[in-house]
């Protein structure tokens, strides 16, 4: 099994097991979708806390979007959930959509991905919350199957990922069954959309910002796991970290911070936990990946949370993505959310409309690389059967006519395009 089929692998194993034991903390939204009450009087809130959540009331009344990313950065992010079911919807722009008028979703089409659902949403709610009776966590999975197959049916050009639901059951928690559609569209659409096109590519293309981010700060580590391809970090920055916490207190808190910041934060994020392991991972020889790789795919536990974003902001803001080595950014589509969302308030500005057209402008962009590598290894094949002392330069000439071509045609027959490029290499050679 090949390192990526490894980290695919892992979104597949988790389930819940007779007798775990979770550490986690109650959502405050474990049992209803009513709004909690406020925090009780029995956990007392130190001034700055109570100050900060002044704060966030007051951006979140005022739809205040640059006080609201700075609050939820900062430590302890917007605290609790009673203040994010206000704060999350602003940061996503989901806050104004409109739901009148909607033909109901029970009446749309099935989707294509509607039988995965199922088998994930069956294994969901395994870390939290873990105070609930079967009854409760079965009503729960309802929910959730509800929300990821409304969003699916209403937008059937989205695909469904393994690690999906592991996002969507924590908006589900925070947000409630009413208000976790519009949002989780948003989140759909416009910030996680690289990881529901048709194939991996787009996300995978996440993982390659990853050794060079390292690059920039410790060479000699990032040269350490030159070997290791960057798979270790997929189940992570896919599921945005909901896969791996275990914690509803830690990933509540996680995702004040991702939703406030640009897409490609996660990435960071995660170059910020493999340099504090640093020590560790020398302590492996580079030329055993696999250990390395199997080392790299589970998270450290227990993590210093904010600290680790602490770090983030930090290596983020020293080494944003347009000054990164090896022309990394440069090779990242301009459609994707790593693009798309370089404002941290980018996602609540653009509209469904935007997320839609730039879906269908990066997987047109994505049939055509796959068509270029195609067609290449094509003419690699018709040199090496037309092999002349000229073929080195046919074959020069002939990679040539195919990248102008393809850059300049719209995708079409591969097949006649393979015959094409067999008499120009008869030619050439």
């Amino acid at each position: 099994m090949s390192a990526f089929q490894s980290s695919l692998a892992d979104l597949d194993h988790r389930d819940r097991r007779p007798g775990q034991e979770k550490r986690v903390e109650k959502s405050a939204a474990a049992l209803t979708d009513v709004p909690s009450a406020p925090l009780s009087d029995s956990r007392s809130l130190s001034p700055a806390a109570a100050e900060k959540i002044a704060q966030i009331a007051a951006a979140c009344s005022n739809e205040d979007l640059n006080a609201l990313i700075d609050l939820a950065t900062t430590k302890d992010g917007l605290v609790e959930d009673n203040l994010r079911r206000t704060a999350w919807p602003l940061l996503l722009g989901s806050n104004n959509t409109p739901l009148d008028n909607q033909v109901p979703w029970t009446s749309l089409p099935p989707h294509r991905d509607e039988d995965q659902v199922k088998l994930d949403v069956h294994r969901s709610f395994v870390y939290y919350p873990n105070n609930e009776s079967d009854k409760q966590l079965d009503k729960r999975k309802r929910e959730l199957s509800d929300v990821i197959t409304e969003v699916l049916r209403r937008h059937p050009i989205l695909c469904y990922f393994q690690g999906y639901h592991d996002i969507v059951q924590v908006l589900l928690l925070v947000l409630g069954a009413k208000d976790s559609p519009a949002a989780v569209t948003r989140l759909s659409l416009l910030r996680i959309r690289d990881f529901m096109l048709p194939s991996l590519d787009a996300a995978i293309s996440h993982l390659h910002l990853l050794h060079p981010i390292l690059d920039t700060v410790d060479p000699a580590l990032r040269e350490h796991l030159s070997h290791t391809q960057p798979f270790f970090a997929l189940a992570a920055t896919l599921t945005l970290y909901a896969h791996d916490i275990q914690e509803y207190g830690d990933i509540a808190r996680l995702f004040d911070f991702f939703l406030a910041r640009e897409a490609v934060i996660p990435v960071y994020f995660f170059a910020v936990v493999v340099l504090a392991r640093k020590e560790e991972l020398f302590e492996i020889p580079p030329d055993e990946p696999e250990m390395l790789h199997s080392i790299l795919c589970k998270l450290p536990k227990p993590l210093d949370l904010e600290l680790l974003i602490s770090n983030t902001t930090s290596l983020f803001d020293r080494h944003p993505p347009k000054s990164l080595p090896y022309h990394a950014w440069r090779r990242v589509s301009s459609y994707s959310v790593l693009k798309t969302t370089q404002n941290p308030s980018s996602v609540a500005r653009q509209t469904l409309e935007e997320g839609h057209a730039l879906f269908s402008k990066q997987e047109v962009e994505m049939r055509r690389a796959k068509a270029i590598h195609k067609a290449m290894n094509n003419v690699k094949r018709q040199a090496w059967l037309y092999r002349r002392p000229a073929g080195a330069f046919g074959l020069a000439v002939a990679v040539g006519l195919v990248a102008w071509w393809l850059g300049k045609s719209p995708i079409t027959g591969v097949g006649r395009l393979s015959e094409s490029l067999r008499r120009i290499m008869a030619f050439f050679v």
